[in-house]
């Protein structure tokens, strides 16, 4: 069963409903040090949370691991959570995914709440109800499906970020426009990025959530359809994970832009995704994510990190191709040759 998502106007009043259907003995608010900084001070003045206890970890995806994942766990037990608390999970993907995660594990499942404060985790990363850290090496290599009781989704906190964060979250709404329709997709190629209009985007928002929420009800636990969301990642985990190996960490929407660049020209290659709606799609993620700056040289380590995809079957690398926008074809896979092609499409094509 999905989550109840809120699309929320009024937070205060929102978040004091959650609550109320939320039953609890305590409350904890995990924040990461900037979300406690720049997102904290729009709930300080609210009641409900007046008694709350805090769990304020380390921010960027660096601290996604396990030493973080058990200094939540450290902080809910020391601070006197039982299995009937509740966690509020304010932040970013990172934020929501590991303390998903952490509150999904302690006392075998404690009730947890997204807030989130990024675009991406907006329209990605807290709703679906997959949960986890990174682990030797790997992106999301260890975690578990598990539904949070409510997501308030207010887009007053996207004023706290800056442009970069902006892009890396609309690269998964791009996602949500290619495999839904022409419209979807047209509109979101019409957008400026370089000067985003914050109350169009709102609206925009709604509709991305409405297409990922719709396909995780149809199949929550991912034996199917909710593969197409997977559009864009399998290359995309390997360049965030090759990236973060060499020092060089890019945040997540980016690698995505970039494998969206590379399993266009896949979909292109063996799927007939039409040429020019790939070649629009690709010029507008150029304009504003530019180019990832590997050589011929990367590729057999992006390779070996494609085949720990946890989508993959039998040694095959596993794809979500698609046919046309919105004609989307899950399980595919492609010859080292085609994957080779689509890496040099994306550095020189």
């Amino acid at each position: 069963m999905s989550e109840k998502v809120i699309l929320s106007q009024t937070l205060f009043e929102d978040l004091a409903m959650a609550i109320s259907e939320c039953s609890h003995d305590r409350i904890f608010v995990l924040t990461d040090t900037t979300t406690q900084q720049l997102c904290w001070p729009l709930l300080k003045d609210f009641a409900g949370l007046r008694h709350a206890a805090h769990i304020v970890i380390g921010a960027t995806d660096t601290h996604k691991n396990l030493d973080t994942l058990a200094t939540v766990w450290q902080a809910l037990g020391e601070g006197g959570a039982t299995r009937h608390s509740c966690m509020i999970c304010l932040g970013g993907g990172m934020v929501s995914d590991l303390g998903g995660f952490a509150a999904s594990t302690f006392k075998r499942g404690i009730n947890y709440i997204n807030i989130p404060t990024t675009l991406l985790s907006m329209v990605d990363a807290s709703v679906g109800g997959k949960t986890g850290i990174n682990f030797n090496g790997l992106k999301n290599e260890v975690g578990v499906f598990s539904q949070p009781q409510q997501v308030i989704i207010n887009t007053q906190f996207l004023r706290t970020l800056d442009d970069e964060n902006i892009r890396s979250g609309y690269a998964e709404m791009l996602k949500h426009g290619l495999i839904s329709d022409d419209d979807t997709w047209a509109e979101l190629l019409n957008f400026d990025l370089a000067r985003p209009d914050l109350a169009q985007l709102q609206e925009m928002v709604g509709r991305s959530v409405a297409v990922k929420a719709r396909i995780v009800e149809q199949d929550p636990l991912e034996h199917g359809i909710r593969k197409a969301l997977n559009l864009g990642h399998t290359m995309g985990h390997a360049f965030e994970s090759w990236a973060m190996r060499h020092q060089r960490p890019i945040l997540h929407g980016h690698a995505v832009a970039y494998g969206l660049v590379c399993e266009l020209y896949l979909s292109s290659l063996l799927t007939h995704f039409p040429t020019e709606k790939m070649r629009s799609t690709v010029a507008y993620i150029r304009d504003y994510y530019g180019r990832l700056p590997i050589t011929c040289d990367d590729y057999p380590e992006l390779l070996e990190l494609m085949r720990h995809d946890k989508k993959n079957v039998a040694g095959s690398i596993n794809f979500t191709l698609l046919g046309n926008i919105g004609d989307i074809r899950i399980n595919q896979t492609a010859h080292q040759e085609c994957i080779e092609e689509a890496l040099d499409f994306m550095r020189e094509g």
